[in-house]
């Protein structure tokens, strides 16, 4: 099915060539009212006669009857660049006579006086005068066809970027489904490059969104190691598929290298305030370290970091969704990294971090770190996040006017969940239902914080010298 065409027809309807043509016709009047003691006057000083007169009146109705013709039948193609020019020449009429006016008005109102006789000199000065005003018009009808020609090329210019993007694109397309990683590779980059040079914005997200759903694919995992005593061919097998694994996981790794390059603090490119969609997508490495999302919506829901070390350091995330993402991996840091809240208020992030691992009931053997964080101004829900990984860091994060809530989150026994000197400036920090032990240095912290902004302190973390249990 052909898409509709929704765009306004630059032909217009009858009632826009009405309009345009009453417009014109308001305006002549315009002029010609402005213009009249001066034309009649010159009119009886050349004495015309009257059969040249009545001639000159047949012609300029004729004219006005072929526009109006034109007008009527919808021969808008070949009118249209003469009614803009038709246009022009009446607003360079009416700024000429109101200036004249103006001039009029600055010298006091003087009564006309035209002279008894149209002596040769007074001629060569009407005749002057009157070869200016046609040099006049023409030039302006020189600009506006000008204008024509530049806008024309410019559309086809557009055009004819557009095919070749699109050309560029197909081919970057198929080669992203390749079976071989080195062709893939080699599309990634090009719809890097795609998206540098797309003609629209819309273009760019559009780049983007592939590159996005590339890493939220499902892929073959790295295989299990072998079992002792496996023989040559398996061996061989396993060898080939680890080599395979590793060609393609490459692959992911450059497409979050290419975005973060893109996003860096010194790089302002076309990537910024785009949307990033990594639902559902697995990271088993890759760095994102000092990514700059402005304007943007990111989110990692249901995300898996499930190996390798990712890096999150000294990102900005307006908005940003971890809800439901699982932290499994060897490493996953925020280290200085800041959640501004957006430009019009506090962002609507949402930040649930369950660290586990793919059975869900043993402890994780990641690393997950919030280390210096600013949460200032932002709205983050760790609500009902499991943190059962190795090590959860909240150490020196500040939380500065915003709202953030650990509802109901659980802090697995084993896991070493530390708050120490996290700063709690203003805003609202809720540990509602939290169980689990209390995390190490955030009884200090909360001491520290000025009253209110630590709120939904279980009963079980009240006694200092008892941590709380599960």
């Amino acid at each position: 099915m052909e898409p509709s065409d929704t765009s306004p027809r630059r032909s217009g309807g009858p009632g826009t060539r009405g309009i345009w043509a009453a417009a014109i016709a308001v305006a002549l009047a315009g002029a010609l009212a402005a213009l009249w003691p001066v034309a009649a006057s010159v009119w009886d000083l050349v004495g015309t006669p009257q059969a040249v007169r009545g001639v000159l009146l047949v012609v300029c109705a004729a004219l006005a009857a072929l526009g109006g013709y034109g007008l009527r039948r919808g021969r808008i193609a070949s009118m249209r660049l003469a009614r803009l020019i038709l246009v022009a020449w009446v607003v360079a009429a009416g700024a000429v006579a109101l200036m004249t006016l103006g001039a009029w008005i600055l010298l006091g109102t003087p009564a006309w006086d035209p002279p008894d006789t149209l002596t040769p000199r007074a001629l060569d000065a009407v005749a002057t005068r009157a070869f200016g005003i046609v040099a006049g018009l023409g030039g302006v009808a020189l600009l506006i066809i000008s204008y024509r020609r530049q806008r024309a090329t410019e559309a086809e210019n557009r055009r004819e970027e557009t095919r070749l993007f699109n050309e560029r694109f197909t081919t970057a397309y198929a080669n992203l489904g390749s079976e071989h990683a080195a062709v893939r590779l080699g599309a990634v980059h090009a719809l890097a490059n795609l998206a540098d040079d797309a003609p629209t914005d819309a273009l760019v997200q559009m780049v983007i969104d592939v590159l996005c759903a590339y890493l939220r694919m499902p892929y073959t995992p790295e295989p299990e190691p072998l079992p002792d005593g496996a023989d040559q061919a398996a061996r061989a097998e396993h060898r080939r598929e680890r080599l395979e694994f590793f060609a393609f996981r490459e692959v992911r790794h450059t497409v979050i290298r290419l975005i973060s390059n893109h996003l860096g603090k010194d790089n302002p490119t076309r990537w910024r305030g785009r949307n990033y969609d990594f639902t559902d997508a697995v990271f088993d490495g890759g760095s994102f370290t000092g990514a700059v999302f402005t304007g943007s919506t990111v989110s990692f829901d249901n995300a898996e970091f499930t190996s390798g070390a990712v890096d999150f350091s000294a990102a900005t995330f307006p908005t940003v969704d971890f809800r439901d993402a699982g932290f499994s991996g060897r490493s996953v840091s925020f280290r200085s990294a800041a959640f501004p809240g957006g430009r019009g208020g506090p962002a609507s992030a949402r930040a649930s971090a369950m660290a586990r691992t793919s059975g869900g009931t043993a402890p994780g053997r990641g690393v997950v770190s919030f280390r210096q964080c600013a949460f200032a101004g932002s709205v983050v829900r760790f609500d009902n996040a499991t943190f059962a990984g190795e090590h959860v860091d909240f150490g020196y994060t500040l939380f500065d006017g915003s709202a953030v809530s650990f509802a109901d989150a659980a802090f697995a026994s084993g896991t070493a969940v530390n708050f120490g000197k996290a700063v709690f400036r203003s805003g609202r920090v809720r540990f509602n239902d939290a169980v689990g032990p209390r995390p190490e240095g955030l009884l200090e912290a909360r001491e520290g914080a000025r009253p209110g902004v630590v709120a939904g302190w279980p009963q079980r973390w009240q006694h200092p010298a008892d941590p709380g249990g599960v």
